[in-house]
């Protein structure tokens, strides 16, 4: 069996996608699985096509690699894969629709709203952006739907700063998503599915120097603190990693999946976003969970990658 991992792509995460692929791919070699690495180009389809026993390990982030498509390529293919299947992909790629779903489930999550750039247009931003502040209240927090990385993502204490986060997310896409900001606790929750049912790893708390987790906290060496046990009662835990195992169900997802979330001052945590191609760079937060759990990267995918071939 050869095992293709994909990294890289044309989104504005290539860098971190390569850097994850390039771990991922050299973890499942030092277990002593046969890989190749691959970009996201023309040549992609006949290499899969033309390596017999294949299976794909997607470490594609934003865009192609989580918004679904690509995932479908492979279901047409009757490739197996790793990860999510396209249509779980695309519901929690969205922010706006995985939100609503989470919600419909009587899960806890932020009060937000979507807009498309165009309703600006037709409604008129000075009174749209009023009604909203006044509604959602500050601080709120302001983020392209479909992007990743915290690519585009602001906070925005008062109405002044509502325009620039605004244009700051449409850089990214279409339709924006405004929510009323949550503050405590900023935990990541790993959930591994191995084939026996969905488990929560423990959990990661986040503590960046600079008060926002953004993209040059993510991925910059000694920016961001992590945590693991998190600073918080046992029960609190408990209860994040059940959210976590509840917002995977929901959604649809399987084998591995990130479950982002605030745990509110209360203790309650609240979901605000998930992920199906979680980061595997130094820095990322999945391997830190890997690690508090003693598992070993490698040994992970292998046996994702053993489960997806069936």
């Amino acid at each position: 069996m050869t095992i293709i991992v994909i990294a890289g792509g044309l989104s504005h995460e290539r860098d971190v996608s390569l850097r994850s692929g390039r771990r991922v791919a050299q973890a499942l070699r030092d277990v002593g699985r046969e890989v190749i690495e691959a970009d996201v180009n023309a040549d992609l389809i006949p290499l899969i096509r033309r390596t017999a026993g294949a299976v794909v390990v997607p470490m594609l982030h934003g865009g192609l690699g989580e918004d679904g498509a690509l995932r479908e390529v492979f279901e047409v293919l009757e490739v197996p894969f790793v990860g999510p299947a396209g249509a779980s992909s695309r519901l929690t790629f969205d922010k706006s629709i995985a939100t609503s779903v989470v919600r419909g489930a009587g899960l806890a999550t932020p009060r937000q709203i979507a807009l498309p750039h165009d309703i600006f247009r037709e409604l008129g931003a000075p009174a749209l952006m009023e009604g909203i502040g006044a509604q959602l209240g500050y601080p709120l927090m302001v983020k392209p739907s479909r992007s990743g990385s915290a690519l585009g993502v602001t906070k925005v204490d008062d109405p002044s700063g509502l325009p620039a986060a605004l244009v700051a997310a449409y850089a990214y896409g279409s339709v924006a998503v405004i929510e009323s900001y949550l503050s405590g606790t900023e935990i990541a929750v790993t959930v591994l599915d191995e084939g026996d049912g969905p488990v929560a790893l423990p959990a990661v708390e986040i503590r960046p120097e600079s008060g926002v987790y953004d993209y040059e906290s993510r991925y910059t060496a000694g920016a961001t603190r992590f945590v693991t046990p998190p600073d918080l009662a046992d029960d609190v835990l408990a209860a994040a990693g059940d959210l976590a195992v509840a917002v995977h169900r929901e959604l649809g997802l399987r084998h591995l999946s990130r479950v982002d979330m605030i745990v509110e001052t209360s203790g309650r945590p609240v979901f605000f976003e998930g992920n199906v191609a979680p980061g595997m760079t130094e820095t990322s937060l999945a391997p830190l969970a890997f690690e508090a759990a003693g598992r070993e990267l490698g040994e992970v995918f292998a046996k994702l990658v053993d489960l997806a071939r069936g």
